[in-house]
């Protein structure tokens, strides 16, 4: 497709008014498509040779991908994983093939996430108790098998042991190193011109994750007042405004904006909104495997700024 670039009439009038600005980070300060995203695929695939000794591939195309993240419910990667390892068992169980399985799963699930799944095949009389127990996602990270089998695949042998205290299964070399940061020191000049301090994140991400990958811009973001929600109890996982509203309440922000490439992102600015705060949303796209559709998704659903990439903020900020 085409660059893409809208900015709302609303947005061009108050411009001037925003004193902070907040970032997601996957996909917005980083392209993950050869780290998170590629994690998602080779969790899948340990998981399932682990328990059922089954050689599934890479099953998790960009479009399965999107369309789970559009739902609104799945800003963790571990989720996904979730939804489509229970998916592929239920298709063995159900003998329904994957792929028209998953269509149906996506069309029933909702912004509550790994919830709808389970709801869903309980609906469809699937017994999945035995699976879900093994995978334990609603454990704590670091006791959760599936979380556990993410984070170990994601992190490597030696930072995965630096960061959890445990040994690794697995000997492969670490995919977050395989993160791409987009942020560059022209921009983050711009943007400290006009926000100075006011710079934080409020991501999925670990803070552990969050400064390996971005260890040469954390002297510019207000780390204390970001929230990494890897870090934090499961419920307040996106699109629950509760991490938001902490950033702008502690960097006391009159006018925010926040910069995320998610459903969920969106739905949590809007669930700020309605709790009384003045915070704006900008939707990157060009990190997409599906760009088009990422556009039109935050299209239809009133994204105030939509952007192919955070290159693209001094122009739609009138910072150049």
């Amino acid at each position: 497709m085409n660059n893409e670039f809208f900015v709302s009439d609303e947005i061009t009038q108050k411009i001037d008014k925003f004193d902070s600005i907040i970032f997601d980070c996957d996909g917005v300060l980083v392209d993950i498509r050869n780290s998170y995203d590629e994690a998602i695929n080779k969790t899948i695939s340990a998981i399932m040779k682990e328990l059922f000794d089954d050689d599934v591939g890479n099953v998790v195309t960009s479009k399965i991908h999107f369309n789970l993240k559009a739902v609104g419910g799945f800003n963790d990667e571990v989720a996904v994983v979730y939804a489509v390892v229970m998916t592929l068992v239920a298709s063995k169980k159900s003998n329904i093939p994957f792929e028209k399985l998953i269509i149906d799963v996506i069309n029933n699930a909702n912004e509550s996430g790994i919830n709808s799944i389970d709801v869903y095949f309980k609906n469809q009389d699937i017994d999945l108790k035995e699976l879900k127990s093994k995978l334990d996602y609603e454990n704590s990270r670091k006791e959760s098998y599936i979380h556990r089998t993410f984070n170990q695949l994601f992190y490597g042998p030696l930072l995965y042991e630096e960061i959890f205290n445990e040994k690794s299964k697995f000997s492969q070399d670490p995919l977050i190193d395989l993160d791409e940061i987009v942020l560059n020191e022209t921009l983050m000049e711009k943007l400290q011109s006009r926000f100075d301090k006011k710079i934080a994140t409020v991501t999925g991400r670990g803070k552990f994750a969050f400064s390996y990958s971005m260890k040469n811009f954390l002297n510019n973001f207000d780390i204390q007042n970001s929230v990494f929600l890897e870090d934090r109890p499961l419920e307040m996982a996106k699109p629950n405004p509760k991490s938001l509203i902490e950033s702008i309440s502690a960097i006391d922000s009159e006018c925010s904006l926040y910069i995320g490439d998610s459903m969920e992102d969106l739905l949590m600015v809007e669930k700020c909104k309605e709790s009384g705060y003045d915070v704006s949303f900008c939707g990157i796209y060009g990190s997409s495997d599906e760009p088009e559709s990422k556009y039109q998704l935050f299209q239809k659903n009133n994204a105030s700024i939509i952007l192919e990439s955070i290159q693209e903020l001094p122009k739609a900020l009138n910072l150049v």
